[in-house]
């Protein structure tokens, strides 16, 4: 099987993390998404979507989303578990992989494409043209800084974002933590739950990934 990655995007990097944390190997390619290799003939016959990460299993069948293939390896290999270990569990951490998307990725991308540059034309992942509407990018911004107090808020209450074990969920809100810095919005130091948490992740081996 082969991962197409582009090493410094915040998705691919969750699996990244996740195989990490699992000490799961397999092959990587790097897409150019700088270059817009993504639109390419070539990756389009890999991944119509034109997105990373994606994962070609050896079969011919490809997985063109980061969390359906971590759900891929958690289903190869259970141990570690990272996405619970009991019924509740196994519900936060999905309910919790949902708010960092909905609430934290989604709103940094808003604030990031609808305004720099290089996303001129591409307002919106994927192989369709989309303009910029530049009201939008200050709205993620405050919206990006609103989930972190929900973050620091919900670490006041347990010691991962869904309860007391690490887990995928984990993994996204520590790389929405570091995407939100692209677009200058970054954790209080008066957050200190989410600040202790944020720290004690990036120690993790599988940050480095």
């Amino acid at each position: 099987m082969i991962l197409y990655d582009y090493h410094p995007a915040p998705s691919p990097r969750r699996v990244r993390m996740f195989l990490a944390e699992k000490g799961i190997e397999i092959e990587t390619r790097q897409i150019d998404l700088g270059a817009r290799e993504q639109l390419g003939e070539a990756f389009r016959k890999i991944n119509p979507r034109c997105t990373v990460p994606a994962l070609a299993l050896d079969d011919g069948a490809v997985l063109c989303d980061s969390m359906a293939i971590t759900r891929y390896f958690e289903e190869l290999r259970a141990d570690p578990p990272l996405m619970g270990r009991d019924p509740l569990e196994k519900a936060l951490v999905t309910e919790w992989i949902a708010r960092c998307e909905q609430e934290g990725f989604f709103a940094v991308a808003e604030a990031l494409r609808n305004k720099a540059r290089s996303f001129a034309d591409a307002a919106l992942t994927g192989p369709k043209p989309y303009a910029q509407l530049p009201e939008l990018a200050e709205r993620g911004r405050t919206r990006a800084a609103d989930f972190l107090d929900v973050l620091d808020e919900r670490l006041s209450e347990s010691a991962f974002l869904a309860g007391d074990n690490f887990s995928v969920a984990d993994i996204t809100g520590f790389i929405f933590v570091e995407f939100a810095g692209w677009v200058k919005v970054l954790p209080r130091e008066d957050q200190t739950h989410l600040m202790a948490w944020y720290r004690a992740i990036k120690a993790r081996p599988s940050a480095s990934a």
